[in-house]
């Protein structure tokens, strides 16, 4: 099943009119019995809806084997109720408690080096652990049996982040696991050794009990293995999710069940396209990197997770109100940063927004993290803007339930191309998956062009312009799809490292780019990444780095730049196939955002594709559509006037958003 593919959705349970929901995770045992109703007078001050409480309480909820202790709980549930507050009861079996692990420490992880991951942080537990499983859902059916009619409970939270640390383990029961899943692929060990190539290095198997996980190795592992490790990580931890899912919905049918992802740059091990179809609403967790495209990637991961969600909407489980702690050097957000970054995320689709945490701790990892209400109390400017937020999502509750309007241009994004283009013995250790598709979105962007960002599994027909940066997975059912929507009339464009491999990441034979050669009318012998140091000239102004290739042209092609400088000095460097009313381009360079910010409309002409934004506000200003609403978020720094839009103020603040009903 696709990611667009799901039952219907289900939405928290609660009474009353559809809102915006907005709150944080909470967390009540961290503190004394008389702070808690300060925080849920703070909270309805705020403005909060909803909470996400008992992530990493299973300690305290459990003291001891078999021993539970609801009475805190119990307390809390009913003072939020009281509140007026609704809880996203999380199953609290994020990180397990220094009795199960002193008692059972084989449910630790191994790492790839052999060195077994000890207690003291988080999240020190075996995905395939069947020892972990065991407790962990004994501890679910006892919530799920003890909750199921509180009024307050919205939704369920299982675990937490899953993955986040403990995602690639190397322990024996994960290698049982691993032969186990590989069996159900292949079926037969003859079926293994073709699709991982065992013939290279003498590394045919006679059994699947040969098998084991990628630990370190004398020099580069086997390809392929390395692949479905990363698949098989990817599914163990799903199917710990379906695991505590099915509990859930045995007692409490009518409660939604869900689990945050981290849709998020550098997140890569959990196939969330995959994932999708496994909750009952999607609910994501995103923290900003700093760096140039610091706001782009924000828009670039809720957009994504806006597809994941298939158009439906999702849930921000967490965000920052502020600084994090968790970078080299953790910066405090600006004025309008918050609000804007939240309102992002409303923007793509998000229907609550939340954060980490409601108060910030006193001790542990995270005291320096931000939160919902700081260290200087209800008196700060933070909580301030918090209140702030709350008023404008009250006044935003007619978007919610709204779905987002596709847009006429898809960035495709494969998880599995993200995996495999980054794998060691490659022609560069240099390339970035995910860089080069944000490098697209935020020429997109900097032209007011409104872009989805897709899952390969999505409603790719929909779209009049397809962006494929570095698929290089290419299975020979999508080729097929890829060719039947451009002789459909679409109009799409890859590039560099493109079409390479299948989905046992062997190579397609006869030339690159493999599997898209024919539909691109190129055909290219040898690759011809470049050094650090090393750039190219194109005669349409723009410079590449980071790869080059030798385009043969093979059919009636257009050249659309060719190289001015560098070995191939005069030859193709970005070129368009036409295809009845549709055509193929690539790119064989990397041209960054500022390269192909001046290309995109050059691109994006053919389709008769433009931006919906006067010219002055393309940008400037995001556009992004839900319904009958217009979001116009401020990108940079600095106010942008609004002559030419209806209905618009005639000043955009710097860091600001305007919402406007718009037929």
């Amino acid at each position: 099943m696709t990611s667009h593919e799901h039952s219907p959705r289900r939405w928290l349970r609660h009474a009353g009119a559809a809102r915006l929901e907005f709150g944080a995770d909470y967390n009540p045992d961290q503190w004394p019995r008389e702070v808690w109703d300060d925080d849920v007078r703070a909270m309805r001050e705020a403005g909060v809806t909803i909470v996400s409480l008992a992530i990493f309480s299973w300690a305290r909820l459990e003291p001891r084997d078999g021993e539970y202790d609801f009475a805190w709980l119990d307390e809390v549930m009913d003072l939020l109720h009281t509140g007026g507050i609704s809880v996203d009861l999380a199953t609290a079996t994020a990180s397990p408690p220094p009795w199960l692990t002193a008692k059972h420490p084989e449910i630790l992880p191994v790492n790839r080096e052999g060195a077994t991951v000890w207690p003291g942080a988080r999240q020190h537990w075996r995905p395939t652990s069947p020892v972990f499983r065991e407790h962990a859902l004994r501890l679910v059916r006892a919530l799920a049996t003890r909750y199921a009619g509180h009024p307050a409970l919205a939704a369920w939270h299982v675990n937490n982040e899953l993955g986040c640390h403990n995602v690639y383990d190397f322990s024996d029961d994960a290698a049982v696991a691993f032969r186990d899943w590989l069996r159900a692929r292949y079926g037969t060990v003859e079926a293994l050794n073709h699709a991982w190539g065992t013939a290279f290095w003498s590394q045919r198997y006679d059994s699947f009990a040969e098998v084991l996980p990628p630990r370190i190795a004398a020099s580069h592992p086997n390809p392929t293995q390395q692949l479905d490790f990363r698949r098989f990580s990817s599914d163990a931890l799903k199917e710990h999710l379906r695991a505590e899912r099915t509990v859930l919905r045995e007692l409490t049918p009518d409660v939604p069940v869900t689990t945050n992802f981290m849709v998020m740059s550098g997140m890569n091990p959990m196939n969330y396209a995959d994932w999708a179809a496994e909750v009952d609403f999607v609910a994501n967790d995103h923290y900003v990197i700093p760096g140039p495209q610091a706001r782009d990637e924000l828009s670039f991961s809720a957009n994504l997770t806006g597809n994941l969600a298939g158009g439906r909407p999702w849930f921000l489980m967490e965000h920052s109100t502020s600084a994090v702690n968790w970078q080299p050097v953790n910066l405090a957000k600006k004025p309008g940063e918050m609000a804007r970054d939240s309102l992002t995320h409303v923007a793509h689709g998000a229907d609550a927004v939340c954060f980490f945490q409601w108060r910030q701790s006193r001790a542990g990892a995270e005291k320096y993290h931000s939160a919902m209400l700081p260290h200087a109390g209800t008196g700060s400017a933070l909580f301030r803007s918090v209140t702030d937020l709350g008023k404008r999502l009250r006044d935003l509750a007619p978007v919610a339930g709204s779905e987002r309007t596709p847009a006429d241009v898809g960035i495709v994004f494969d998880w599995e191309s993200w995996w495999v283009s980054e794998h060691d013995s490659h022609p560069t250790d240099r390339l970035r998956y995910h860089r080069e598709a944000l490098d697209w979105y935020t020429a997109l962007l900097n032209n007011g062009v409104r872009t989805d960002v897709v899952p390969t599994g999505g409603p790719l027909e929909r779209y009049r312009v397809l962006i494929a940066p570095i698929l290089h997975v290419v299975p020979e059912a999508l080729a097929e799809r890829l060719r039947a929507y451009v002789a459909g009339g679409g109009h799409l464009i890859t590039t560099y490292f493109s079409g390479i491999v299948d989905e046992n990441d062997h190579v397609w034979l006869g030339g690159y780019p493999g599997a898209l050669r024919d539909l691109l009318g190129i055909r290219i012998e040898e690759f011809a990444p470049l050094l650090d140091a090393e750039s190219v000239e194109l005669d349409n102004g723009t410079t590449g780095t980071l790869w080059t290739d030798r385009i043969d042209i093979t059919g009636e092609v257009e050249v659309l730049a060719r190289y001015t400088s560098g070995e191939y000095t005069d030859r193709a460097a970005i070129t368009r196939r036409p295809v009845g009313a549709g055509s193929a381009a690539y790119v064989s360079t990397r041209l960054g955002p500022e390269g192909l910010t001046s290309l995109v409309p050059a691109l994006l002409g053919p389709a008769g594709v433009v931006s919906e934004l006067p010219e002055a506000l393309r940008g400037a200003v995001e556009l992004t559509i839900r319904g009958d609403h217009w979001f116009l978020i401020n990108r940079t720094d600095a106010p942008v006037g609004l002559d030419g839009l209806p209905g618009a103020p005639a000043v955009l603040d710097a860091r600001a958003v305007v919402v406007l009903k718009r037929d």
